[in-house]
């Protein structure tokens, strides 16, 4: 055996064992794990205390999607997506159906999710291939510090095949809901 391959056989750093969602459900249930998490690519996160900054686009994103959300699907604040191996809490989700359709279980996919990003930029962007996996339409990471939205769209497997940066400045329409636009200078006005 060369001193390399040696090195390698003994060099080993523990690798985390990830959770199925199955066993995360479990785990919350049994109370095992804290209130506020969330379970991306099968590892367990507390969530981040939210910013005054967060809590002001959100509060606008969240005013102008349930003006626009058209029949047949609603908007989910901070509530989960159920994916592959992960049941990530996105901070604005439209989807198909009436709430009434989800007692038994979250939904799978989603027309569009909006991720806002103030320190979170690289947490946030871990959630896409899960996003991507679960084929949802269009995810938004609205990044306060740059007043731009990142936009990510046509997912192919565990990837999105577009990716579209807007602003400073200009508007924005979602591909996957025509009727909802967002006017970068207003959401972003005295950030």
């Amino acid at each position: 055996m060369t001193a390399i391959e040696e090195k390698k056989r003994t060099s080993r750093s523990p690798a985390p064992y990830p959770l199925s969602v199955e066993a995360y459900h479990v785990l919350g249930e049994l109370g095992y794990l804290p209130e506020k998490t969330e379970l991306v690519n099968g590892l367990v996160y507390a969530k981040m205390p939210e910013s005054p900054l967060h809590a002001l686009l959100f509060m606008r994103l969240l005013g102008l999607l349930q003006k626009c959300v058209a029949s047949g699907t609603h908007v989910r604040p901070e509530k989960q997506i159920r994916c592959r191996s992960s049941e990530p809490v996105s901070d604005l989700a439209v989807v198909r159906g009436s709430i009434e359709d989800y007692a038994a279980g979250h939904p799978r996919s989603a027309e569009l999710i909006i991720e806002v990003c103030v320190t979170s930029h690289d947490y946030d962007r871990s959630k896409l291939r899960d996003y991507a996996e679960a084929a949802v339409k269009e995810v938004w990471l609205v990044l306060a510090p740059e007043k731009q939205i990142e936009v990510h769209r046509h997912s192919s497997g565990d990837q999105f095949r577009e990716r579209v940066l807007r602003g400073p400045g200009g508007h924005l329409v979602s591909e996957a809901l025509p009727q909802f636009t967002v006017e970068l200078d207003s959401l972003f006005k005295e950030v």
